[in-house]
């Protein structure tokens, strides 16, 4: 069986945190993957890159996307961000989950997302277009590969990533908001958190490095 592995960008101005990276144009916003999400507190952590942090947060108080915001922890130019989203917040990754997806990677470059999704079929990506077009977003599709599931082969995985990520998947670590945190993920593993983490985020990698061809 081929899934596929596909680049696409999506922009909306209520897709979250865009108005504050548009507000900053040194700034750039990834998700931290590898932490939890708790679904009571209903907070989103997110890796911040901007030359001023100052004019990023005078973003985010205008961000009609962002209910609060908290700064967990600065290290030079980089800081992590707890985020809480408003109601009129537009997100995309809940419906890459409902087509049996997972966003392996996302970057916001201040007008639009741009994910790496995977993807079982063709089929399940046109629900992508059809969900964006219902809600008015433009998207883009950038690249798209088919390849043998890498969960299935080895795709450059250890027996361990492999096992993680399945246990991940199944358990509902990549949905959003998460129905298992990464403390879940590893106590099924019966592994420290820190290394549950390590292997989910060193197999994500093999799995994009695996399944996307470099650009010369």
């Amino acid at each position: 069986m081929s899934d596929i592995t596909a680049v696409i960008r999506v922009q909306h101005p209520d897709l979250v945190l865009t108005q504050t990276v548009t507000y900053d144009q040194t700034a750039t916003v990834k998700p931290v993957s590898e932490a939890g999400t708790d679904p009571q507190s209903g907070k989103y952590l997110y890796h911040i890159h901007s030359a001023d942090f100052d004019r990023f947060e005078e973003g985010l108080q205008i961000d009609h996307t962002i209910a609060d915001y908290e700064q967990v922890l600065r290290n030079g130019e980089e800081t992590i961000y707890s985020f809480e989203y408003a109601d009129q917040a537009k997100l995309f990754s809940p419906v890459i989950s409902v087509a049996n997806g997972v966003a392996l990677d996302m970057e916001n470059d201040g007008t639009a997302w741009t994910m790496t999704v995977w993807i079982p079929s063709r089929k399940q990506l046109s629900q992508l277009w059809e969900y964006a077009t219902d809600n008015d977003i433009e998207i883009e599709l950038k690249r798209v590969n088919e390849y043998t599931n890498p969960l299935e082969t080895d795709a450059g995985l250890t027996e361990n990533q492999r096992e993680a990520l399945l246990v991940a998947l199944e358990a509902g670590y990549f949905e959003e908001p998460r129905d298992a945190s990464l403390c879940d993920v590893a106590a099924e593993l019966e592994i420290s958190q820190p290394a549950a983490s390590g292997l989910l985020r060193r197999g994500m990698k093999r799995l994009i490095l695996s399944s996307l061809p470099t650009d010369k």
